[in-house]
């Protein structure tokens, strides 16, 4: 199996762009990229697929639009960042696939939703009669409410609890990476991306794990977690760089290299 058939196969995919992605160098938020990007799902979404966008970028939206906090790391200060910048980057992305002639609706869930069965039976029923509607479920977790005790913590896993939650046929997550490498191609030149991964223990013995950028709570660590939650579901995953060209529309033409998570069997 390729990323491009993979695609092809999938009807229901689970789409994440990592805040790395939706930045600018400056640490603000890209709004022509998000408009570029709902281009690409709203594309994916006439050839008959459909998509569920898991959104990154809360707090980067927050100190875009009230930069006076941007320094500030007491907790109360960083979730009511949160709040304020959700509002801000759930406008974006409704005037974004607005534009495609798409409307979104915004969930906002925590760990402690995934593990109540009932509400993890409301969240399936609202997202199949979201897509189901043709209106783009925007999702994030609900970092202005969620404490240690409820947090996820990270996207990549959100993204991932979501796919199986829906029974999703592929997840893509899309960061500032083009994929897994042997070694941190950023400092040994010699690293090698891995196109196909059909082992996910051996590659975790044979990869160095890295950490996080500035803009995001993941890294290696957290998209290897998330494949291997999905895959055992036997849900693929992809990953790759979103920062990219039409980098969703390229990963369905097979113009886009990645690494492809396959799932168990």
């Amino acid at each position: 199996m390729s990323i491009a058939s993979a695609i092809a196969a999938a009807r229901k995919i689970v789409v994440k762009i990592g805040s790395a992605t939706l930045a600018k160098p400056d640490g603000t938020i890209n709004i022509a990229f998000m408009q570029d990007f709902a281009g690409q799902c709203a594309a994916l979404n006439k050839a008959g697929k459909q998509i569920a966008l898991v959104s990154s970028g809360a707090q980067l939206a927050g100190i875009s639009t009230l930069d006076r906090w941007a320094r500030k790391t007491d907790m109360n200060y960083r979730q009511a960042l949160c709040a304020i910048g959700q509002v801000e980057l759930m406008n974006e992305w409704s005037g974004a696939f607005r534009r495609c002639g798409l409307h979104t609706g915004q969930l906002l869930f925590t760990k402690e939703d995934f593990n109540d069965s009932r509400r993890a039976l409301n969240m399936r029923n609202t997202l199949f009669t979201l897509v189901d509607e043709g209106v783009i479920p925007i999702i994030n977790e609900n970092d202005s409410v969620a404490c240690d005790e409820i947090r996820i913590g990270d996207n990549d896993n959100l993204s991932a609890l979501t796919a199986i939650l829906w029974n999703a046929d592929t997840l893509i997550l899309f960061s500032d990476i083009d994929g897994i490498y042997t070694d941190n191609p950023k400092t040994n030149p010699e690293a090698k991306l891995i196109e196909i991964v059909d082992d996910i223990a051996g590659l975790k013995k044979r990869v160095t794990i890295g950490s996080a950028n500035n803009f995001g709570t993941g890294g290696i660590a957290t998209k290897i977690e998330a494949a291997e939650k999905v895959c055992a579901y036997g849900i693929p995953m992809i990953l790759a760089n979103g920062g990219c060209a039409e980098a969703l529309g390229a990963l369905a033409l097979g113009q886009l290299r990645g690494t492809l998570f396959l799932a168990s069997h």
